[in-house]
């Protein structure tokens, strides 16, 4: 609700967004929608950097996953507690693989934001006047913040003044009780966001109407408006956040998949198909009915309690290579994030599955570029189309009686030319190891996401084929 109820315009807001939600909810129960999931190296991505080969990507990409992967390390059973600057929510630092564009507010505004399935807080650069100590002061005051290694594009600012729909969150709300830490002056609901890797993000939890454009879909003006959705309008920043700011595709109370499932009929589940790093295409993300995994052989296992709200966690029971079973330590967690590159296993895993491959793989042995990884192979004198062929399967046992098959494009990838290197590894962080299955592994998967049946559901895909429309 708005904060002011005297204020004549933000009780005239306040009855059109009514108004949207009521119209909604009936336009958006169907089959659900589809938009585009771009990575960060794609054309699309103002990140795109035409310099870098294929092969230099993928290095870079390998860098941002260790740092993404210790960041969920530290945040793994982390208490939240207060700062000395207010209320402080520790969640993971902000390496990014995929974004996806937003149209915020009456009339709306394109705004292009990293997707991250490890959060759930959807929050947006904005400007609405109520300001604290601006972004370049901020940096100032915190010198010791990490910056980006290259400076952003300039971004996209919501100018929160210019739409009819805005409102503002109050302190009594559900939403703002939903925060780990609010504080609240002014009777308006304030957060401030800390991240794993020095970052801050900090503003007013407000509400508006998000539009999503269904690049699948054929009904109507191919627009879906979903009023009411919360979301924290930030007018402070500071660190190496890039983009217009997060949607938060987890699993805790405010993330954009729990909001659809509460204000329309299209329930809490939401898929991707990640198309190959080397296929120039862009993935897609489902939600509703349409993130319903069909493809044979699909694989359902249940979600298990996480120390964190936001992860989507799975219990790992062994890894399968060829006829060899490795049993998984007991009590073995593993989240399933796209926003993390390679995929890390406990050591007791990953030492033997390395021993096995090198005995499997008859390939000269290579040196890892910066040892980012246990175990490579010189491929420079094999053609292209043979290297698969000499990779075994590597099978993941999950709880349930699930089994998901990873090929060699999901257990294997080009560092640099000629050389290919197994994208697992163990977690750099020995206090606190998690398991993660990144997204190398999910490549030609279609992976679902239903929080109400508690399931993640991976199907083998080819990717670039169901994205259809969004090929570029």
């Amino acid at each position: 609700m708005p904060g002011t109820t005297t204020s004549r315009a933000l009780l005239l807001a306040s009855v059109v967004l009514t108004a949207h939600m009521f119209l909604c909810t009936a336009y958006v129960g169907g089959d659900g929608f589809s938009v585009e999931f771009i990575h960060r190296d794609s054309v699309k991505s103002p990140y795109h950097d035409p310099s870098f080969t294929a092969h230099a990507r993928v290095l870079e990409a390998a860098r941002r996953s260790s740092t993404q992967a210790a960041a969920l390390s530290r945040s793994y059973g982390r208490v939240d507690a207060p700062s000395a600057d207010g209320p402080v929510s520790e969640l993971t630092s902000r390496p990014f693989e995929y974004l996806m564009a937003v149209n915020v507010g009456t009339p709306p505004t394109r705004m292009l934001a990293i997707a991250d399935t490890g959060s759930d807080l959807i929050w947006l650069n904005c400007s609405n006047g109520e300001v604290a100590p601006g972004l370049a002061a901020a940096r100032h005051a915190h010198a010791s913040a990490p910056a980006p290694a290259s400076a952003p594009p300039p971004g996209v600012q919501f100018n929160s003044s210019n739409s009819t729909t805005f409102g503002l969150v109050s302190c009594s709300s559900g939403a703002c009780r939903a925060l780990p830490d609010a504080s609240c002056p002014d009777s308006k609901c304030r957060y401030l966001y800390s991240y794993g890797d020095g970052s801050q993000t900090r503003g007013l939890l407000s509400t508006e109407t998000f539009t999503f454009a269904d690049d699948q879909g054929t009904r109507g003006d191919g627009k879906i408006r979903v009023a009411n959705v919360n979301f924290g309008c930030s007018t402070t920043m500071m660190g190496s956040f890039i983009g217009d700011g997060l949607v938060g595709l987890g699993g805790g109370d405010l993330s954009l998949v729990n909001q659809l499932g509460a204000d329309t009929s299209l329930g809490r589940r939401f898929s991707y198909c990640l198309v190959p790093y080397s296929i120039n295409a862009s993935s897609v993300v489902n939600f509703g009915p349409r993130a319903t995994v069909t493809e044979p052989g699909a694989a359902t296992t249940p979600l298990i309690p996480s120390e964190v709200k936001a992860y989507y966690t799975v219990d790992l029971q062994s890894v399968k290579i060829g006829n060899k079973t490795l049993a998984a330590p007991q009590q073995s967690p593993v989240i399933v994030d796209s926003g993390t590159t390679l995929t890390y296993l406990a050591n007791e895993l990953v030492d033997p599955l390395v021993e096995e491959l090198t005995r499997r793989v008859k390939l000269p042995p290579a040196k890892s570029p910066e040892d980012l990884l246990p175990l490579c192979f010189d491929v420079s004198g094999v053609r292209k189309g043979q290297v698969a062929a000499m990779i075994p399967d590597v099978t993941l046992g999950l709880g349930g009686g699930a089994t998901v098959t990873l090929k060699a494009e999901n257990t294997f990838v080009e560092l640099q030319e000629g050389t290919l290197c197994l994208a697992v590894a163990a977690p750099s962080d020995q206090f606190h190891p998690v398991s993660i299955i990144g997204n190398i592994a999910q490549q030609n998967m279609h992976v679902g996401y239903d929080l109400d049946k508690g399931t993640v559901t991976f199907a083998t895909a080819d990717c670039a084929k169901s994205s259809g429309s969004l090929y570029i």
